[in-house]
């Protein structure tokens, strides 16, 4: 791994939606060197159905691969069975935990991260990987009782996916409405209504003690409750490990800190995913990505600057989510100071103190947002009664509001 010397292999640790990117690009953009993934599962697949049809039973396990295997034969991209254990930028080499060394001129750390456990209760269930999900499958049928601790998006989604199977859901967490600063408190307040509506029984309080089959919650006022379950699932969030990159002298705050491209502090080895963490020309730290499009653009962004091609603009950040059959999504921000705009009770707009659009949440909305999200990237200003009117068509508003591609 040296500076100057053009790339002819590639070795990405990591097999999510990043991991796979890089390798697809570099395929795609005619980069005709050695390309491997390293990944402990083998054959990268998507996370997203993990909490929802292949929880489900309803979407197989080759349904949800990234590329058929066959696309590994045909486009040269080797898949090793196993994980990185040291990574030596000096020598240019990676270590495999079974065992092994793997020579690269480039490195690219994709190993996106692990589901948090809850505190003293490690032996809890999560739901990070295709095993997890099956683990939990097998308890999902009519009558069984499952306790969620975090409401946030995947606590949603297993709920919604459990309480379609017959289970008796109770659900977890300290706010009283959760995803408030990635939604608005608007649209957050009209999906969490809607696990009460489904049957979901809604616990608001702190679990001081979990085990397998029960968590204890602290509620207002000192009281307790002990909740029984046949299983308990914690959906607390998301812990990346930098270890591997510090290890090898790498700069790590919060995540493996980048480039706009992926580049870490050492010109060969590179970061994508939950994992990366990018630095701003300005010294700006930004908070990680965690969601499937980050991926996907990150993932996009080392292979290009791995073949010396300019990177994409990035549109505003996007995210999505399914629950109780209804689609959720959000552009760009939230929580940006400003004022929040409605349109009915399933769309929101949130404009800055200039009347520039910054954010769009919405509920089976995807036109108005995909809409919102032109408006946002363009940086338009747009008046507040046309946000609120449903009668002013928000593409046509695009094109009146920005000028032409």
């Amino acid at each position: 791994m040296t500076a100057g010397h053009p790339v002819r292999s590639v070795t990405v640790a990591g097999g999510g939606l990043a991991g796979f990117t890089v390798a697809r690009e570099l395929r795609a953009n005619g980069f005709e060197g050695t390309v491997r993934i390293v990944d402990p599962e083998g054959v990268p697949y998507d996370r997203p159905p993990l909490s929802k049809g292949y929880l489900a039973g309803a979407v197989t396990a080759e349904a949800i691969r990234l590329a058929p295997e066959q696309w590994y034969a045909d486009n040269a991209v080797e898949v090793i069975e196993d994980s990185v254990a040291k990574l030596s930028p000096g020598s240019g080499t990676v270590l495999l935990a079974h065992g092994g060394e793997i020579a690269s001129d480039a490195v690219v750390l994709a190993t996106g991260g692990t589901a948090r456990r809850l505190p003293g209760a490690c032996s809890v269930p999560v739901l990070r990987d295709r095993a997890d999900a099956d683990s939990l499958r097998a308890h999902l049928r009519p009558g069984a009782r499952l306790v969620i601790v975090g409401a946030g998006l995947i606590g949603a989604e297993v709920a919604s996916t459990a309480s379609a199977a017959g289970v008796a859901v109770t659900l977890v967490d300290p706010v009283p409405v959760p995803l408030v600063p990635a939604l608005g408190p608007e649209i957050a307040e009209v999906l969490h209504r809607m696990h009460e509506e489904r049957g979901v029984r809604v616990v608001r309080g702190k679990p001081v003690r979990s085990t397998i089959r029960s968590v204890e919650v602290e509620r207002a006022h000192g009281t307790f409750l002990t909740l029984e379950a046949d299983v308990v699932l914690a959906a607390i969030g998301l812990d990346v490990d930098t270890t591997l990159a510090a290890s090898a002298g790498l700069p790590v705050a919060g995540g493996v800190v980048v480039g706009p491209d992926g580049r870490t502090s050492n010109p060969a080895v590179y970061a994508a995913g939950d994992l990366a963490r990018t630095r701003l020309p300005d010294g700006t730290l930004v908070r990680r990505g965690e969601h499937w499009e980050s991926a996907l653009h990150d993932g996009t962004a080392v292979a290009r600057s791995l073949l010396g091609l300019p990177l994409p603009e990035r549109p505003p950040a996007w995210f999505w989510s399914d629950r109780y059959g209804v689609h959720v999504e959000a552009t760009g921000s939230m929580a940006a100071p400003g004022s929040t705009v409605l349109r009915g009770e399933h769309l929101a707009f949130r404009l800055d103190e200039d009347s520039r659009l910054v954010g769009c949440a919405a509920i089976d909305e995807g036109k108005a947002l995909r809409a919102a999200r032109r408006l946002i990237a363009g940086g338009a200003i747009v008046s507040a009664r046309d946000l609120a009117d449903p009668a002013v068509d928000l593409r046509r508003l695009a094109i009146r509001s920005l000028p032409p591609p």
